[in-house]
């Protein structure tokens, strides 16, 4: 009678099932905490010392910020501008929600549609900035004929304008963000259950509210990931303004990130720890939103157990 015996295994085989997906993440986790978390904590360090990114820092404590939150008209101007962004640029998701729906319709084309409204997304910002600076030319640019065609004039053009120039960068933001989402919404729309649609539509459900109360509630982690990266794409929304005005006209156009990058690494400044105060606030505001929304998302789920 063969007798089954269980010779002595090492701990990695006694735990294999468990340990082996580890060592897959391993090397990304490694990566993200030395690129992400780790960089996350050093800005946080060196926002309480005085440093010009080459010699000793020297402690400062909280001067940093109380010269932030003390009167600093360019961090002023910053932040309502960071706040002009957040807020006009979620606009991206339901626009880009409703062209995902106009293209998801099985109509003559549609794959060419979707090719141009898909352009955008693959185009470089700066590329992106470049076009726009051309299309708001004064005089020249096509927005400017066009709206000299209806009696408008805006001084100076779109760009030249203080109170224009920040909607003309977010507008031109806006477009490949839309595509983003767009695309976004498209992969949740092929996972929306046709069987819940063909449901809803028996009961009566159509138009608006079969989009408010079948479609979209089935799109939730689209929404989760475009608000995201529509959040995080606002608040770096450097390359537009480097690109469109550089922070002018009269630096009407800085937001906390070209702010962040003149106190820290151009002519003006080499002030890494005044930087690093920015970068911090940059970082909070960030955190703020995600944190709502998550927290919403979560609310929701337990509320639908």
């Amino acid at each position: 009678m063969a007798t089954a015996t269980t010779p002595n295994r090492s701990w990695y085989k006694r735990n294999e099932i468990a340990v082996t997906p580890w060592l897959f993440l391993l090397p990304g986790v490694i990566f993200f905490a030395l690129y992400v978390i780790f960089p996350i904590f050093q800005s946080f360090w060196i926002s309480f010392h005085e440093w010009d990114g080459l010699g000793e820092k020297t402690w400062v404590g909280t001067a940093n910020y109380e010269r932030l939150l003390g009167g600093d008209r360019k961090f002023e101007t910053s932040f309502w501008n960071n706040i002009k962004w957040l807020v006009l640029y979620l606009l991206a998701i339901p626009m880009g929600l409703f062209i995902s729906l106009f293209l998801n319709q099985k109509v003559f084309g549609i794959r060419l549609y979707k090719s141009m409204f898909f352009f955008p997304f693959v185009i470089s910002q700066v590329v992106v900035g470049l076009v726009f600076s051309w299309f708001y030319l004064p005089n020249d640019g096509l927005f400017d004929v066009i709206t000299g065609l209806v009696g408008i004039d805006i001084r100076g053009g779109v760009l030249g304008n203080p109170d224009t120039a920040t909607y003309g960068i977010i507008a031109a933001g806006l477009w490949p963000q839309t595509a983003y989402c767009m695309i976004l919404y498209l992969t949740g729309l092929n996972a929306v259950d046709p069987e819940q649609v063909e449901a809803a539509r028996l009961d009566g459900a159509k138009g608006h509210k079969m989009l408010w109360y079948v479609i979209i509630p089935q799109l939730k982690p689209a929404t989760f990931i475009a608000f995201v990266v529509t959040i995080i794409g606002a608040l770096r929304s450097f390359d537009f303004i480097a690109v469109m005005t550089n922070g002018g006209p009269f630096g009407s156009t800085r937001v906390l990130s070209f702010y962040m990058f003149e106190e820290s690494l151009s002519e003006f400044g080499f002030r890494m720890g005044y930087g690093a105060a920015i970068a911090v606030v940059l970082f909070f505001i960030m955190l703020i939103f995600i944190t709502y929304f998550l927290w919403s998302m979560y609310q929701d789920e337990k509320g639908a157990r």
